[in-house]
């Protein structure tokens, strides 16, 4: 075999990722099953010694050929291994878990005693004293210290991962080094091929040898539910497609957080593997990449050698996951490493570069700007009349307005993803699949995605402060039931992560990020804008080709608001629903209390949510505030087409209607006092005053249709107009929050802004538990998950059925 007659010219280094939040999860078979992949590299080099060892002939003068002893013994044999072959895991809070006793030091102990070649790195504090200190256990399978640095003082400033990388990166030897999270596995046969990659550190790449091989990645977990094939498709579209054509012929491929191989020496003289200055380096491998091609160095692809890796399954991973990404891509426009490539690279490699990196975002936030623009301004054109005009009612001005439907007629977005299918799996198959993804709705969960990254990147960008999502799947109403877990305990690792039912007290607020029109809509806001502006152009706008012009709109919006509750599982139960329904209620009315969790009550989420503003400058704040202003131009545009109003076309009427949403916000301020004084022990004058107001409320209203024009459209139409207006009133306080605190109006805004997504959270939930009347939840279920799933939940309703007084959790 010649890969065994060869010797390797470089030996390698892998260096494995585990942040603090990763080694909480080490009882199950995510840890077990990377390390176990990885071992197997040591495993390669021994058996790639033995064979060329035993090939090894020599030829003596008379002509015979015979095969000497071997020349390694065992012990040597270990012992080259160990010298070709270094696995260090870094495990900050390691060192604390031992003295706690917990169960994942346990763990790691005993994973150490499994594979020799295994090693821990982790940071201990010692009488306020930081050590980085590298552990191993010896052939008597006890815990050996090897070093322990002490470091200047606290190790975490920045961003985690890449300070527990530059912690445990001076434990690595070798001349190169690869990187690996969590989530990712290696195969026996790919660990054959390590031998041969690392070759092509020798050969040139152009005009420059590389100094970063980049190693394609066969994502395992597509099987377990739609989303994860839909993440799976995705990720290759990215890992294949995109990186291939990124390394050559654009030169353009930088490092992504994958199984990329480094050189070691060159990246080690050369600021490291990565950055990690808090916010701005929250997407911290990228760096390396820009470090590299900046200073000389050079990036290549190969697609010979593959390396597993597990995607996110559940739909609140997933979003916040994307969050991340968008976030992290916001801060890179404002670093000074994009600034210098933009500067230092040729015209078209600076053009590759914007495609292939901040630029596809930017595109993504461009995309959902431009259908609420478009929107707007045919809100705009049919308040004012002129959809109407006897002149423009031709086809020159429909055409005019329709030219950018005609691009979205046909998925060819989705070609270059059909192709590769395709070339990979016959054209049949790609066709097969890709109508599948369709009638899986992988639209909708692609238009979520796009509304996701669109309002993370626009805010990071507009207010910066960026900072990783935490993932709050299967946390309190996210609980899995335990019949559930008895009848699919055998399917695959990552199922479970897609069984958990990710929490949604607060209708949809994975889904409120998906708003994009301001750059920080939240709670939904963008789905339910655009479900306002729709409403008013189907009320007032021109009513030939209406559902054509608006169906992908009604489309987006219904993504934005329910693609959180179609890909979560049972989504359409209609106990659980209702469950859902209660337990909104509960978080929206507790108290924050001393926690301050964003997922245990309405207050502490909505204080999370205006973080970023703390941190923003005048120019961002007063751009906000601009980008506000749009809901009060529909509030002066609609305002003159109430029945009430008739032909006057005076300010003072638009006046007056300020005056009337005034008198709305005073009267909620006396719902908020009254509750304030006479809601905790008074309970007879709470309920007096109570239901004075909203009898006088509703006498007022029934006097002005009785005694004037106003009618009952008149009324509903009025609330349209007002719900936008009172959404920018409460955007705009968030923005000047000291002020308003100031003058003593802020608890009116909180009582109005809990409203509001009151009102969000019941126009979402209730159509969710009429349809969960409808018996669609087996198809559904069906639909997201794989089959071996969906007979786990019908196992699970038999034992729930077969017990008295037992309810679904």
């Amino acid at each position: 075999m010649s890969v065994c007659k060869s010797t390797a010219a470089v030996t390698c280094s892998s260096w494995f990722h585990c942040s603090s939040a990763v080694t909480r999860d080490l009882r199950s078979s995510k840890f077990r099953k990377v390390a176990r992949g990885y071992a197997q590299l040591r495993d390669v080099i021994e058996g790639q010694v033995s064979a060329h060892d035993e090939e090894t002939v020599t030829a003596e003068s008379d002509g015979r050929i015979y095969q000497p002893a071997s020349r390694f013994t065992p012990a040597k044999l270990q012992a080259l291994a160990d010298i070709k072959f270094t696995y260090v895991v870094t495990a900050q809070i390691y060192g604390q878990q031992k003295r706690k006793k917990e169960q994942q030091a346990e763990d790691i102990s005993n994973l150490m005693k499994k594979y020799h070649a295994l090693r821990i790195a982790y940071v201990d504090e010692v009488d306020s004293n930081f050590y980085s200190v590298l552990v191993k256990c010896n052939d008597r399978g006890i815990e050996q210290e090897i070093y322990r640095l002490r470091l200047p003082g606290q190790f975490r400033l920045g961003e985690g991962k890449p300070e527990n990388q530059n912690h445990a990166v001076i434990f690595t030897r070798g001349e190169a080094l690869q990187a690996i999270d969590m989530n990712q596995d290696n195969y026996l046969e790919e660990a054959f091929k390590m031998r041969n990659l690392l070759q092509e550190f020798l050969r040139y790449n152009g005009n420059r040898k590389p100094t970063i091989l980049g190693v394609r990645e066969h994502v395992f977990t597509s099987g377990v539910s739609s989303m994860a094939w839909f993440m799976s498709q995705q990720e290759t579209s990215f890992v294949t497609m995109g990186q291939r054509t990124s390394a050559n012929p654009l030169r353009v491929r930088m490092h992504y957080g994958h199984p990329d191989v480094f050189d070691r020496i060159f990246h080690m003289f050369r600021g490291g593997m990565s950055k990690a200055s808090k916010t701005i380096n929250l997407s911290e491998d990228i760096y390396a990449g820009f470090n590299s091609t900046l200073r000389g160095g050079n990036v290549s692809h190969h697609e010979y050698i593959q390396v597993g890796k597990g995607k996110d399954v559940g739909l609140n991973q997933i979003a916040m996951f994307e969050a991340k990404v968008s976030s992290g891509n916001g801060e890179q426009i404002l670093s000074r490493d994009v600034y210098r490539l933009g500067h230092r690279l040729d015209f078209l490699r600076m053009l590759s570069f914007y495609c292939t990196s901040v630029g596809f975002f930017i595109s993504n936030l461009i995309t959902v700007w431009v259908v609420f623009i478009f929107l707007y301004g045919r809100v705009f054109m049919a308040l004012s009349g002129v959809d109407k005009a006897e002149n423009l009612t031709g086809d020159v001005l429909e055409k005019a307005l329709n030219v950018v439907f005609i691009v979205q007629v046909g998925s060819f977005t989705a070609l270059p993803l059909i192709l590769e299918m395709a070339l990979e799996r016959g054209l049949t198959r790609a066709i097969v699949d890709f109508l599948r993804m369709q009638l899986q709705l992988c639209s909708v969960f692609y238009t979520f995605s796009l509304g996701t990254k669109a309002h993370y990147f626009g805010r990071t960008v507009l207010h910066g402060g960026a900072k990783g999502e935490r993932d709050t799947s299967g946390q309190r109403a996210g609980t899995e039931n335990r019949a559930v877990q008895t009848a699919t305990r055998k399917l695959p690792a990552g199922e479970g992560a897609a069984r958990r039912r990710s929490g949604r007290r607060n209708g949809g607020r994975a889904g409120g990020a998906a708003g994009g029109a301001g750059g920080r809509a939240g709670e939904a806001a963008g789905g339910m804008e655009l479900v306002i502006l729709l409403v008013a152009l189907a009320r007032y706008g021109n009513a030939r080709a209406y559902i054509l012009m608006t169906f992908s709109t009604w489309f987006m919006a219904f993504s934005f608001l329910y693609a959180p509750f179609f890909f979560n599982p049972s989504g359409l139960d209609l106990l659980k629903n209702g469950e859902d329904g209660s337990e909104f209620v509960k978080w929206l009315f507790r108290s924050a209390g001393a926690e301050k969790k964003d997922d245990r009550s309405w207050e502490a989420w909505w204080e999370s949510e205006q973080e970023h503003l703390k941190s923003s400058g005048f120019f961002s704040k007063a751009l906000d505030i601009v980008l506000d202003l749009r809901y009060f131009f529909m509030h002066y545009a609609a305002i003159y087409r109430l029945d009430v109003v008739g032909e006057r076309r005076k300010i003072w009427v638009y006046l007056i209607s300020w005056l009337v949403a005034i008198g709305v916000g005073f009267i909620v301020k006396l719902y908020t006092l009254n509750k304030k004084k006479f809601g905790v022990q008074k309970h007879l004058a709470y309920r007096f005053i109570q239901f004075t107001l909203t009898s006088t409320i509703i006498l007022a209203l029934v006097l002005l249709v009785v005694l004037t024009d106003l009618t009952i459209s008149d009324v509903f139409v009025a609330i349209l107009i007002f719900l936008p207006t009172g959404w920018g009133l409460i955007q705009i306080a968030q923005v000047l929050r000291p002020l308003v605190e100031g003058v003593g109006f802020w608890p009116t805004i909180k009582s109005i802004a809990r409203l509001y997504d009151g009102l969000m959270g019941a126009i979402i939930i209730i159509p969710l538990i009429l349809v969960s009347w409808l018996p669609i939840g087996d198809i559904h279920n069906r639909i997201l998950f794989s089959q071996a799933f969906s007979q786990g939940l019908q196992i699970q309703k038999i034992i729930v059925g077969k017990r008295p007084n037992a309810k679904l959790s």
